[in-house]
């Protein structure tokens, strides 16, 4: 980590490290003509009533007509035409609005308002003007709001512009469905074979046989002779 004097390096590479949404402002001359200038250097003050903040280069051309006329409108731009919108207020050229759609005010007439490649717009009436170093702080009153939900907002960062988030929402993950487990098959049980009682009981006696006795008794009636 390097540490450095707070210099104009220094000043950028701080702020610089950061993406910021980026604007172009936009009010009229004393005749009329419409004029602007590029802005990423904006935030809100106030919700009731409702007060924005916009920081303005003391050098700028349009810093004058915008103390002047009193009123001013804050576009927010969009990814895609936005980029092209942003190179051209950030220009000195006194034909930024050539082949530029845009109309005058509802709310605040006198405020160019820009049609295409713009998240949304503010209308605003200057409040006050406070000078703040080598800019000056502009409060404006935001007098209507119109926004365009579509639209995805153009961001700026060391140089280069991206857009903010993906073009259609991410679908959300599906939900699994639970899975109920089969209930196992139990396992069959085989009975085991039944021992057979001896018959007469246990510690009988053999019945005698018939043909046995008659021999032993032909054997006691011999010993007899």
């Amino acid at each position: 980590m390097k540490g450095m004097a707070v210099g104009p390096e220094a000043f950028r590479d701080f702020f610089g490290s950061v993406p910021t949404a980026v604007a172009v402002v936009t009010t009229a001359g004393p005749d009329g003509r419409p004029l602007g200038f590029t802005c990423n250097a904006f935030s809100a003050v106030s919700l009731d009533p409702a007060l924005l903040l916009v920081c303005v280069d003391e050098s700028s051309r349009t810093l004058p007509a915008l103390l002047g006329s009193g009123v001013f409108a804050l576009h927010l731009l969009a990814a895609g035409g936005g980029e092209e919108l942003a190179r051209t207020f950030a220009g000195r050229s006194d034909r930024k609005f050539d082949g530029v759609a845009w109309r005058r005010g509802e709310s605040v007439p006198g405020c160019p308002v820009l049609l295409d490649g713009v998240l949304g717009h503010a209308e605003c009436t200057l409040e006050s003007s406070v000078p703040a170093g080598d800019h000056r702080l502009l409060i404006g009153r935001m007098e209507r709001v119109l926004m365009r939900e579509e639209a995805r907002p153009l961001l700026y960062r060391r140089g280069a512009f991206a857009a903010w988030g993906p073009a259609t929402p991410a679908p959300e993950p599906a939900v699994p469905e639970p899975v109920t487990p089969e209930p196992a098959a139990p396992e069959p049980v085989t009975p085991e074979p039944a021992t057979p009682e001896p018959v007469g009981g246990a510690g009988a006696a053999p019945e005698p046989v018939a043909g046995s006795a008659r021999i032993v008794g032909a054997a006691q009636i011999g010993v007899r002779a």
